[in-house]
C-alpha cells in the first residue's frame, strides 16, 4: 500500500511538498499508438488527478518517455504497478513513487568550489539530496569537509595500483549506500570497472563546452585556441572519456584580455551553476537517459 506520508523538499529556488496525496510515475517503454490514452484512463480507475504529464517519443529508436505527476486518495502502489506493467509493452520501465530525497556521494580531488556549494545546499536543504560522505585522492578538504559533519574519506592513489584504489574508493563509498556519485573536480580517470558498478549514477562536471577541448587542461587549451566563448558540461560519466549523456551545459563569453587565470576564474563559476542545475534535474526524477543522450522535462 502507499505510504501515508508528508515530506518537504526543497531544490534550488522551488519548495516541493510530497503529501500522501501525491504520486509520481516514471515511464520508459517501446512506442505505440495509445499510450498517453492507456495510461491515463489506468490512473482515472485508481483516482489518480494528473496535476502535469510530460512525454516525448524518440522516433528514431522508436522510445517513449514519460514523467507524470498525480494526485488521488491512498491506493494499492503494486497493484497500479501490475497494471501498467501489463498493459505497457513488454520491458517497459516503471517506477513509481521514486525517493524525493536521494543519497549522494562527493569525490573530490584539491578544488574546493564545487564542493563547497553542494554543501552548503545540503546545509540549508536546498540540494534535494543527503550527502552521505565525500571521499578524495588528496586529503587537502578533509578539514573543510568535517565543518559540515559530513563525513571524509582520504584514499591515497599515489601508493597502490589503480584498481586497488579503485576498490578501496568503492568500498568508502558503498558503506553509505548512496544513489549517485558526484564527481566534484574529481581529476582521475575511472576505469571502465568502477564505471560499471554504478550505470548512469555517476555524475560529472568538466571545465569545458564538451565536446570541444576533451581531457585536461581544457582553459589552456581555450586560451590558445583564442576562443569567445567557454563553458561547463555536466553528464553522466561512461567508458568514453567526457563523452557521456549530457545532462546541462552553459557557456560565458570571454575575449583577447582573458588569460588562462581569468578562463579558470570565470569558470569556476559556471562549473557551479552547470553541476547545481544537473543535480536539480536528476534528484528530481526529471532526467532519462536514452542511449548516449538525456531526455529532460523541465
Amino acid at each position: 500500500m502507499k505510504t501515508f506520508s508528508t515530506r518537504v523538499l526543497k531544490c534550488g529556488h522551488s519548495l516541493y511538498i510530497y503529501s500522501m496525496n501525491s504520486t509520481l510515475i516514471l515511464i520508459t517503454c517501446t512506442d505505440k499508438v495509445g499510450l498517453v490514452a492507456l495510461i491515463t484512463q489506468l490512473l482515472a480507475r485508481h483516482n489518480l488527478n494528473i496535476i502535469a504529464m510530460r512525454e516525448f517519443v524518440d522516433e528514431g529508436a522508436n522510445r517513449f518517455f514519460s514523467r507524470i505527476e498525480s494526485s488521488g486518495p491512498g491506493f494499492d502502489q503494486q497493484v497500479l504497478y501490475d497494471e501498467l506493467k501489463q498493459a505497457l509493452p513488454e520491458k517497459a520501465e516503471i517506477s513509481i513513487n521514486p525517493l524525493t530525497e536521494k543519497r549522494i556521494a562527493v569525490l573530490v580531488t584539491k578544488e574546493y568550489h564545487c564542493l563547497a556549494d553542494i554543501l552548503v545546499r545540503d546545509v540549508f536543504h536546498t540540494l534535494g539530496a543527503k550527502v552521505c560522505c565525500v571521499a578524495g585522492n588528496y586529503d587537502a578538504l578533509r578539514s573543510f569537509t568535517e565543518r559540515f559533519d559530513i563525513p571524509f574519506h582520504f584514499i591515497d592513489h599515489s601508493d597502490k595500483s589503480k584498481q586497488e584504489f579503485e576498490q578501496e574508493l568503492s568500498e568508502a563509498v558503498n558503506a553509505y549506500q548512496p544513489d549517485y556519485v558526484v564527481l566534484a573536480k574529481f581529476m582521475r580517470i575511472l576505469s571502465s570497472d568502477f564505471v560499471s558498478r554504478y550505470p548512469n549514477k555517476i555524475i560529472n562536471i568538466h571545465h569545458s563546452f564538451l565536446p570541444a577541448f576533451i581531457g585536461a587542461g581544457p582553459y589552456r587549451q581555450a586560451f590558445e585556441r583564442g576562443v569567445k566563448l567557454i563553458g561547463a558540461t555536466a553528464h553522466f560519466v561512461t567508458n568514453d572519456l567526457d563523452e557521456g549523456p549530457i545532462i546541462v551545459q552553459q557557456t560565458i563569453p570571454v575575449n583577447h584580455t582573458f588569460g588562462v587565470s581569468e578562463m579558470v576564474i570565470a569558470g569556476k563559476e559556471i562549473e557551479k551553476s552547470v553541476l547545481s542545475k544537473a543535480l536539480q534535474l536528476v534528484l528530481q526524477d526529471r532526467v532519462f537517459v536514452a542511449g548516449n543522450k538525456t531526455i529532460i522535462f523541465e
